[in-house]
Protein backbone atom coordinates (compact mmCIF):
# COMPACT_ATOMS: atom_id res chain seq x y z
CA UNK A 1 0.00 0.00 0.00
CA UNK A 2 1.54 3.34 -1.06
CA UNK A 3 1.64 6.18 1.43
CA UNK A 4 -0.66 9.05 0.59
CA UNK A 5 1.27 12.19 -0.40
CA UNK A 6 -1.40 14.89 -0.49
CA UNK A 7 -4.10 15.69 2.08
CA UNK A 8 -7.12 17.95 1.71
CA UNK A 9 -7.93 20.35 4.54
CA UNK A 10 -10.63 22.90 5.31
CA UNK A 11 -10.47 26.17 7.25
CA UNK A 12 -13.39 27.84 9.01
CA UNK A 13 -13.17 31.63 9.34
CA UNK A 14 -14.74 34.78 10.69
CA UNK A 15 -16.20 36.50 7.62
CA UNK A 16 -15.09 39.98 8.53
CA UNK A 17 -12.79 41.91 6.21
CA UNK A 18 -12.13 39.95 3.04
CA UNK A 19 -13.00 36.46 4.24
CA UNK A 20 -15.70 34.70 2.21
CA UNK A 21 -16.43 31.58 4.28
CA UNK A 22 -14.88 28.09 4.31
CA UNK A 23 -11.56 27.66 2.53
CA UNK A 24 -9.93 24.46 1.31
CA UNK A 25 -6.23 23.71 0.88
CA UNK A 26 -3.88 20.87 0.01
CA UNK A 27 -0.97 19.70 2.15
CA UNK A 28 1.76 18.43 -0.16
CA UNK A 29 3.83 16.15 2.09
CA UNK A 30 6.57 15.53 -0.51
CA UNK A 31 7.34 19.23 -0.91
CA UNK A 32 6.29 20.03 2.68
CA UNK A 33 4.12 22.96 1.62
CA UNK A 34 0.50 24.08 1.68
CA UNK A 35 -0.89 24.82 -1.77
CA UNK A 36 -4.12 25.45 -3.67
CA UNK A 37 -5.95 27.61 -1.10
CA UNK A 38 -9.41 28.55 -2.39
CA UNK A 39 -12.94 29.35 -1.26
CA UNK A 40 -14.86 26.10 -0.76
CA UNK A 41 -18.20 27.53 0.44
CA UNK A 42 -19.50 31.07 0.85
CA UNK A 43 -21.36 31.57 4.14
CA UNK A 44 -21.26 33.83 7.19
CA UNK A 45 -18.97 33.04 10.15
CA UNK A 46 -18.33 29.31 9.64
CA UNK A 47 -16.00 29.43 12.64
CA UNK A 48 -16.06 25.74 13.55
CA UNK A 49 -16.25 22.68 11.30
CA UNK A 50 -16.42 18.93 11.67
CA UNK A 51 -16.04 16.20 9.05
CA UNK A 52 -17.82 12.85 9.16
CA UNK A 53 -15.48 9.86 9.71
CA UNK A 54 -16.24 8.55 6.19
CA UNK A 55 -15.08 11.91 4.68
CA UNK A 56 -18.40 12.34 2.87
CA UNK A 57 -19.96 15.18 4.88
CA UNK A 58 -18.82 18.47 6.37
CA UNK A 59 -20.86 20.34 8.99
CA UNK A 60 -20.30 23.95 9.93
CA UNK A 61 -21.67 26.46 12.40
CA UNK A 62 -23.19 29.36 10.47
CA UNK A 63 -24.77 32.79 10.92
CA UNK A 64 -27.43 34.32 8.70
CA UNK A 65 -28.67 37.74 9.71
CA UNK A 66 -30.19 37.41 13.20
CA UNK A 67 -30.22 33.61 12.97
CA UNK A 68 -27.61 31.03 13.92
CA UNK A 69 -27.36 27.33 13.23
CA UNK A 70 -25.74 24.45 11.36
CA UNK A 71 -24.95 24.09 7.64
CA UNK A 72 -24.49 20.66 6.05
CA UNK A 73 -22.38 19.92 2.94
CA UNK A 74 -21.48 16.85 0.94
CA UNK A 75 -17.80 16.47 0.01
CA UNK A 76 -17.18 15.46 -3.60
CA UNK A 77 -14.42 13.09 -4.68
CA UNK A 78 -12.25 16.05 -5.64
CA UNK A 79 -12.78 17.76 -2.27
CA UNK A 80 -15.40 20.32 -3.28
CA UNK A 81 -18.33 21.21 -1.00
CA UNK A 82 -21.95 20.95 -2.14
CA UNK A 83 -24.72 22.44 0.00
CA UNK A 84 -27.15 19.92 1.53
CA UNK A 85 -29.24 22.06 3.89
CA UNK A 86 -29.20 24.24 7.02
CA UNK A 87 -31.03 24.44 10.33
CA UNK A 88 -31.44 27.87 11.96
CA UNK A 89 -32.90 29.32 15.14
CA UNK A 90 -33.18 32.84 16.58
CA UNK A 91 -30.02 34.27 18.12
CA UNK A 92 -26.28 33.68 17.97
CA UNK A 93 -24.79 30.68 16.17
CA UNK A 94 -23.06 27.79 17.99
CA UNK A 95 -19.29 27.77 18.53
CA UNK A 96 -18.67 24.01 18.26
CA UNK A 97 -20.09 21.09 16.28
CA UNK A 98 -19.39 17.34 16.29
CA UNK A 99 -20.86 14.11 14.88
CA UNK A 100 -20.88 10.44 15.86
CA UNK A 101 -18.95 7.71 14.04
CA UNK A 102 -21.99 6.41 12.14
CA UNK A 103 -23.25 9.87 11.14
CA UNK A 104 -26.54 9.42 12.98
CA UNK A 105 -26.29 12.40 15.32
CA UNK A 106 -24.88 15.92 15.36
CA UNK A 107 -24.19 17.95 18.51
CA UNK A 108 -23.58 21.68 18.87
CA UNK A 109 -22.45 23.89 21.75
CA UNK A 110 -23.67 27.48 21.89
CA UNK A 111 -21.45 29.89 23.82
CA UNK A 112 -23.89 32.81 23.79
CA UNK A 113 -27.02 30.83 24.66
CA UNK A 114 -25.40 28.43 27.14
CA UNK A 115 -26.98 25.42 25.44
CA UNK A 116 -26.04 22.06 23.99
CA UNK A 117 -28.24 20.86 21.12
CA UNK A 118 -28.60 17.44 19.51
CA UNK A 119 -29.83 16.76 15.97
CA UNK A 120 -30.64 13.69 13.92
CA UNK A 121 -28.90 13.33 10.56
CA UNK A 122 -30.72 12.10 7.46
CA UNK A 123 -29.28 8.67 6.63
CA UNK A 124 -29.69 8.95 2.87
CA UNK A 125 -27.77 12.15 2.27
CA UNK A 126 -26.46 13.39 5.64
CA UNK A 127 -28.63 16.52 5.84
CA UNK A 128 -29.29 17.84 9.34
CA UNK A 129 -32.81 17.62 10.77
CA UNK A 130 -34.36 20.00 13.37
CA UNK A 131 -32.95 19.79 16.90
CA UNK A 132 -34.40 17.00 19.06
CA UNK A 133 -32.84 18.20 22.34
CA UNK A 134 -31.88 21.66 23.59
CA UNK A 135 -30.35 21.54 27.08
CA UNK A 136 -29.85 24.96 28.70
CA UNK A 137 -27.30 25.49 31.45
CA UNK A 138 -27.63 27.91 34.36
CA UNK A 139 -25.09 29.53 36.65
CA UNK A 140 -22.08 31.84 36.62
CA UNK A 141 -18.43 32.02 37.67
CA UNK A 142 -16.08 34.47 39.42
CA UNK A 143 -14.55 35.94 36.25
CA UNK A 144 -16.45 38.93 34.75
CA UNK A 145 -16.69 36.95 31.50
CA UNK A 146 -18.58 34.23 33.38
CA UNK A 147 -21.74 36.27 33.96
CA UNK A 148 -23.80 33.30 32.74
CA UNK A 149 -23.37 29.84 31.23
CA UNK A 150 -21.18 29.71 28.11
CA UNK A 151 -21.18 26.22 26.58
CA UNK A 152 -18.01 25.80 24.51
CA UNK A 153 -17.62 22.14 23.54
CA UNK A 154 -19.80 19.04 23.08
CA UNK A 155 -18.21 15.76 21.98
CA UNK A 156 -18.95 12.08 22.42
CA UNK A 157 -17.13 9.83 24.86
CA UNK A 158 -15.04 7.02 23.31
CA UNK A 159 -17.89 4.47 23.54
CA UNK A 160 -20.29 7.10 22.12
CA UNK A 161 -22.88 6.36 24.81
CA UNK A 162 -22.43 9.76 26.46
CA UNK A 163 -21.79 13.35 25.45
CA UNK A 164 -19.08 15.31 27.32
CA UNK A 165 -19.96 19.01 27.47
CA UNK A 166 -17.48 21.68 28.57
CA UNK A 167 -19.05 24.71 30.26
CA UNK A 168 -16.76 27.76 30.24
CA UNK A 169 -19.24 30.04 32.00
CA UNK A 170 -19.84 27.90 35.07
CA UNK A 171 -16.50 26.00 35.26
CA UNK A 172 -17.99 22.56 34.79
CA UNK A 173 -17.81 19.34 32.78
CA UNK A 174 -21.31 17.97 32.22
CA UNK A 175 -22.10 14.44 31.00
CA UNK A 176 -25.25 13.53 29.09
CA UNK A 177 -26.55 10.14 28.05
CA UNK A 178 -27.36 9.99 24.34
CA UNK A 179 -30.60 8.06 23.86
CA UNK A 180 -31.45 6.16 20.67
CA UNK A 181 -33.73 8.98 19.48
CA UNK A 182 -30.86 11.46 19.89
CA UNK A 183 -32.35 13.07 22.98
CA UNK A 184 -29.99 14.04 25.78
CA UNK A 185 -30.34 13.08 29.43
CA UNK A 186 -28.09 14.69 32.06
CA UNK A 187 -26.19 12.16 34.18
CA UNK A 188 -23.21 13.94 35.83
CA UNK A 189 -21.64 17.32 36.54
CA UNK A 190 -18.02 17.77 37.63
CA UNK A 191 -17.17 21.22 39.06
CA UNK A 192 -13.76 22.45 37.86
CA UNK A 193 -11.45 25.10 39.32
CA UNK A 194 -13.38 28.36 39.79
CA UNK A 195 -12.51 30.98 37.18
CA UNK A 196 -10.49 28.59 35.02
CA UNK A 197 -12.87 28.86 32.05
CA UNK A 198 -12.72 25.32 30.59
CA UNK A 199 -12.94 25.45 26.81
CA UNK A 200 -12.17 22.26 24.83
CA UNK A 201 -11.69 18.55 25.65
CA UNK A 202 -9.80 15.65 24.05
CA UNK A 203 -9.88 11.99 25.06
CA UNK A 204 -6.74 9.88 25.18
CA UNK A 205 -6.79 7.08 22.56
CA UNK A 206 -6.90 4.50 25.39
CA UNK A 207 -10.21 5.99 26.61
CA UNK A 208 -8.99 6.20 30.22
CA UNK A 209 -8.01 9.86 30.32
CA UNK A 210 -9.38 13.19 29.13
CA UNK A 211 -7.63 16.54 28.77
CA UNK A 212 -9.35 19.94 29.01
CA UNK A 213 -7.82 23.22 27.85
CA UNK A 214 -8.86 26.21 29.97
CA UNK A 215 -9.28 29.63 28.41
CA UNK A 216 -8.85 31.91 31.42
CA UNK A 217 -6.26 30.12 33.57
CA UNK A 218 -4.30 28.75 30.56
CA UNK A 219 -4.01 25.25 31.97
CA UNK A 220 -4.52 21.68 30.86
CA UNK A 221 -6.71 19.69 33.25
CA UNK A 222 -5.95 15.97 33.26
CA UNK A 223 -8.92 13.75 34.14
CA UNK A 224 -9.59 10.08 34.75
CA UNK A 225 -12.62 8.89 32.79
CA UNK A 226 -14.94 6.19 34.17
CA UNK A 227 -17.01 4.92 31.21
CA UNK A 228 -19.57 2.93 33.19
CA UNK A 229 -21.31 6.12 34.37
CA UNK A 230 -19.60 8.95 32.42
CA UNK A 231 -17.91 10.14 35.60
CA UNK A 232 -14.65 12.12 35.61
CA UNK A 233 -12.11 12.72 38.39
CA UNK A 234 -9.36 15.36 38.38
CA UNK A 235 -5.73 14.22 38.29
CA UNK A 236 -3.64 17.29 37.44
CA UNK A 237 -3.67 20.99 36.51
CA UNK A 238 -0.60 22.13 34.53
CA UNK A 239 0.08 25.60 33.06
CA UNK A 240 0.54 26.08 29.32
CA UNK A 241 2.56 29.29 29.87
CA UNK A 242 6.11 30.16 30.97
CA UNK A 243 6.27 31.22 34.62
CA UNK A 244 7.48 34.71 33.73
CA UNK A 245 4.72 35.45 31.20
CA UNK A 246 2.28 37.92 32.82
CA UNK A 247 0.51 39.44 29.81
CA UNK A 248 -2.99 38.63 28.56
CA UNK A 249 -3.38 35.05 27.38
CA UNK A 250 -6.40 32.94 26.50
CA UNK A 251 -6.08 29.20 26.02
CA UNK A 252 -7.46 27.89 22.72
CA UNK A 253 -7.25 24.43 21.15
CA UNK A 254 -6.01 21.10 22.48
CA UNK A 255 -5.09 17.97 20.50
CA UNK A 256 -3.45 14.60 21.22
CA UNK A 257 -1.20 12.58 18.95
CA UNK A 258 -2.68 9.32 17.67
CA UNK A 259 -0.14 7.23 19.60
CA UNK A 260 -1.31 8.84 22.87
CA UNK A 261 2.16 10.12 23.77
CA UNK A 262 1.84 13.90 23.32
CA UNK A 263 -0.59 16.73 24.08
CA UNK A 264 -0.48 20.06 22.21
CA UNK A 265 -2.20 23.17 23.61
CA UNK A 266 -2.67 26.60 22.00
CA UNK A 267 -1.95 29.95 23.66
CA UNK A 268 -3.57 33.13 22.32
CA UNK A 269 -1.50 36.05 23.61
CA UNK A 270 1.71 34.17 24.21
CA UNK A 271 1.08 33.06 20.60
CA UNK A 272 2.49 29.59 21.00
CA UNK A 273 1.75 25.88 20.99
CA UNK A 274 2.76 24.17 24.23
CA UNK A 275 3.95 20.56 23.96
CA UNK A 276 3.54 18.03 26.78
CA UNK A 277 4.58 14.40 27.05
CA UNK A 278 2.01 12.01 28.53
CA UNK A 279 3.05 9.65 31.32
CA UNK A 280 1.66 6.35 30.02
CA UNK A 281 1.20 4.96 33.54
CA UNK A 282 -0.66 7.89 35.12
CA UNK A 283 -1.94 9.97 32.20
CA UNK A 284 -0.31 13.05 33.72
CA UNK A 285 1.67 15.58 31.69
CA UNK A 286 5.26 16.81 31.64
CA UNK A 287 6.04 20.06 29.81
CA UNK A 288 8.47 19.78 26.87
CA UNK A 289 8.61 23.09 24.94
CA UNK A 290 6.81 26.10 23.46
CA UNK A 291 6.77 26.77 19.72
CA UNK A 292 5.88 30.21 18.33
CA UNK A 293 2.85 30.34 16.04
CA UNK A 294 4.48 33.06 13.93
CA UNK A 295 1.36 35.21 14.13
CA UNK A 296 -1.33 36.68 16.35
CA UNK A 297 -4.04 34.83 18.30
CA UNK A 298 -3.70 31.13 17.34
CA UNK A 299 -7.31 30.00 17.55
CA UNK A 300 -6.79 26.42 16.42
CA UNK A 301 -4.35 23.89 14.96
CA UNK A 302 -4.61 20.35 13.63
CA UNK A 303 -2.34 17.32 13.27
CA UNK A 304 -2.45 16.04 9.69
CA UNK A 305 -3.48 12.42 8.90
CA UNK A 306 0.14 11.27 8.52
CA UNK A 307 0.90 12.90 11.91
CA UNK A 308 4.14 14.26 10.40
CA UNK A 309 2.80 17.83 10.22
CA UNK A 310 0.75 20.37 12.18
CA UNK A 311 -1.16 23.30 10.68
CA UNK A 312 -1.97 26.25 12.97
CA UNK A 313 -4.34 29.19 12.33
CA UNK A 314 -3.61 32.75 13.52
CA UNK A 315 -6.95 34.56 13.63
CA UNK A 316 -5.75 38.16 14.03
CA UNK A 317 -2.76 38.09 11.66
CA UNK A 318 -4.70 36.14 8.99
CA UNK A 319 -2.08 33.49 8.37
CA UNK A 320 -1.82 29.75 8.74
CA UNK A 321 1.45 28.05 9.64
CA UNK A 322 2.90 24.67 8.67
CA UNK A 323 5.23 22.70 10.95
CA UNK A 324 7.01 19.40 10.56
CA UNK A 325 6.31 17.13 13.52
CA UNK A 326 8.85 14.66 14.91
CA UNK A 327 6.81 11.57 15.79
CA UNK A 328 9.38 10.29 18.30
CA UNK A 329 9.83 13.53 20.29
CA UNK A 330 6.64 15.43 19.44
CA UNK A 331 8.69 18.54 18.68
CA UNK A 332 7.74 20.97 15.91
CA UNK A 333 9.92 22.59 13.24
CA UNK A 334 8.65 25.62 11.29
CA UNK A 335 8.28 25.06 7.54
CA UNK A 336 5.98 27.83 6.25
CA UNK A 337 4.42 30.83 8.01
CA UNK A 338 3.39 33.24 5.24
CA UNK A 339 0.27 31.38 4.11
CA UNK A 340 -2.49 33.99 3.84
CA UNK A 341 -6.04 33.04 4.89
CA UNK A 342 -8.34 35.81 6.20
CA UNK A 343 -9.31 35.48 9.88
CA UNK A 344 -8.82 31.69 10.13
CA UNK A 345 -10.32 29.88 13.11
CA UNK A 346 -10.77 26.12 12.68
CA UNK A 347 -8.61 23.63 10.75
CA UNK A 348 -9.82 20.14 9.76
CA UNK A 349 -8.43 17.44 7.46
CA UNK A 350 -10.08 14.68 5.49
CA UNK A 351 -8.80 11.55 7.22
CA UNK A 352 -7.09 8.52 5.69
Amino acid sequence: MTEKKRFTGFIGTYTKGDSEGIYSFTLDTDNRTIVDIKVAARLENPTYLTISPNNRRLYSVVKEGELGGIAAFSITDNGELKVLNSQFSEGSPPCHVSVDTNNNYLFSANYHKGTVDSYLLEQENGSVQPAVSIMKHEGSGPDPRQEKAHTHYAGLTPDEKFLAVVELGIDALISYKVNDNGRLEKVNLLPLKAGSGPRHLEFHPNGKYAYIMTEFSSEVIVLNYHPENAHFTELQYISTLPENFKENNQGSAIHISGDGRFVYAGNRGHNSIALFQINQESGELNFVEHTSTEGEWPRDFEIDPSEKFIVASNQESSNIVLYARDKSTGRLTLLQSDIKVPHPVCVKFLRN
